[in-house]
């Protein structure tokens, strides 16, 4: 028989599911509508708030991905994870990272950095190192998984390979532009873990 805490975790881990879901669509149509405008090889996604309609489609994007992520988290929290350890902190500057990106828009390629432009910079730094953090912890002191264990390390070392591919940008000549292609593929890592974070606690479900 499934206890209370089962049914609460059963109640939010769908609805956690479908916000990752939901976000996918927006900014897939970006890509498709800005072919031959921007180059997903040297523009980053954020850049897509240039094209028409892309500040509010990006906007569901990066909301409706943080509001996944803390359903994911509760579903987490109810599968047992300490509420107040340092995944929870981790994932909450994951969610909060992105919130304040969509709020806070990048700059122009190009243009001086604005405060704005700092800001998102910043809290793309903090997501971008927490979320894989966050599910390495998991797969080590929560739930054994190889692939949330994989996802985390692949998306840590792609996270740091586009740290440093912005050298290119910050020095120019120093190299290829590439860091439009290290983010494309830090997300699509990403969301590789968390949807074998939602698999697992649903498998944690199931079980239990």
């Amino acid at each position: 028989m499934i206890g209370m805490a089962g049914k609460k975790r059963a109640a939010v881990l769908p609805l956690a599911v479908a916000g990752l879901v939901l976000s996918l669509f927006p900014v897939v149509y970006l890509h498709v509508a800005s072919v031959g405008e921007l180059s997903p090889i040297t523009h980053t996604i954020s850049d897509y708030i240039f094209v028409d309609n892309g500040s509010g489609l990006l906007a569901v994007t990066a909301l409706s991905l943080a509001a996944a992520s803390v359903g994911l988290l509760a579903a987490l929290v109810r599968s047992g994870l300490p509420r107040r350890g340092p995944v929870a902190v981790l994932m909450g500057l994951w969610s909060a990272g992105l919130a304040v990106a969509a709020v806070f828009p990048t700059d122009p390629t190009g243009a001086p950095t604005s405060f704005s432009g700092a800001v998102h910079r910043y809290a793309g730094a903090v997501m971008f190192a927490s979320l894989p953090l966050a599910g390495w912890l998991i797969s080590r002191t929560f739930i054994s998984s190889t692939a949330v264990r994989r996802f985390s390390v692949a998306a840590g070392i792609t996270s740091v390979a586009f740290m440093l591919s912005h050298a290119s940008v910050v020095y120019p000549g120093s190299g290829a532009v590439v860091l439009g292609l290290f983010e494309r593929v830090l997300f699509a890592l990403l969301y590789g873990l968390l949807f074998a974070l939602a698999a697992a606690v649903l498998r944690r479900g199931v079980s239990s």
